[in-house]
């Protein structure tokens, strides 16, 4: 193993962040755990996750469930499509079985290069890189060679851990702590990264609450509550984002209404 690989794994097991989904192989929780992941932040996630592998332990018990339960479990954590798909995801291996490499999760629904990596890697031991941004930032900075050429043999696994969490705590995108690195004596940036400037008033940037994407969340939390569409949105608004939602598959309308799934 080389030196740089050597110190990223010593560094990971002083360092690493103790996550529930680091403590199992099981691909269904593994699976779980990425799709909240995508774009929720940790801390957000790590309540939600337990909360719903108590619901649905197995992957065979969350494709028994209703579409609309799943949708409801699923609200806070936002882009509830992910739900549906993480849904028929699970149908699928019910049926026919866990795909064990990474191309052959590529099939399941919602499942993209880093996920089907992740899976992969973390549940059946493919030797292959998990590249979220946070991977891909330091092994940019590294300038040593692409993630799958970093990867060690026989520690796939805890290296790709490593270079996430690397990534998340320490080699951040706006504030890369260099001194802290323990990859700084190999990285071709190291005190000098460019880090990415955060933009400020005057972007155009509309705020969340006025998007589209917001009046959505706000509608499929009152449905999942029970309660009426929250008509204070404005009818044009709401009329835009639930013919979105139907389209997706989120909402259905009938001569009752609307409800979830």
């Amino acid at each position: 193993m080389e030196p740089l690989q050597t110190a990223l794994l010593d560094w990971y097991a002083a360092e690493r962040r103790d996550l529930p989904w680091r403590r199992t192989s099981d691909p269904y929780a593994i699976l779980v755990s990425e799709v909240m992941l995508q774009q929720t932040q940790v801390a957000r996630v790590v309540p939600r996750f337990a909360a719903w592998l108590e619901r649905w332990p197995t992957a065979a018990a969350l494709a028994a469930a209703e579409r609309a339960e799943v949708l409801g479990a699923w609200v806070g954590l936002g882009y509830n499509t992910r739900a549906l798909r993480l849904h028929a995801a699970c149908s699928l291996v019910t049926r026919d079985g866990w795909p064990t490499t990474a191309a052959g999760l590529r099939a399941l629904p919602g499942v993209g290069p880093y996920t089907a990596a992740a899976v992969a890697c973390f549940a059946f031991g493919e030797s292959v890189a998990a590249v979220d941004v946070n991977a891909a930032r330091v092994a940019a900075r590294l300038g040593s060679g692409t993630p799958q050429e970093l990867l060690p043999a026989g520690a796939a696994a805890d290296f790709n851990q490593a270079m996430m969490e690397l990534g998340a705590t320490t080699c951040r995108a706006r504030s890369a702590a260099c001194p802290e690195c323990p990859l700084a004596p190999w990285c071709a940036s190291a005190g000098r990264v460019e880090v990415a400037r955060r933009l400020h008033g005057g972007s155009g940037k509309p705020r969340f609450e006025e998007t589209n994407r917001w009046v959505r969340g706000r509608v499929v939390a009152a449905l999942a509550a029970g309660r009426g569409l929250p008509a204070e949105i404005g009818a044009e608004r709401l009329a835009v984002a639930l013919e979105g939602l139907v389209r997706d598959g989120l909402v259905t309308r009938d001569g009752q209404g609307h409800s979830l799934g």
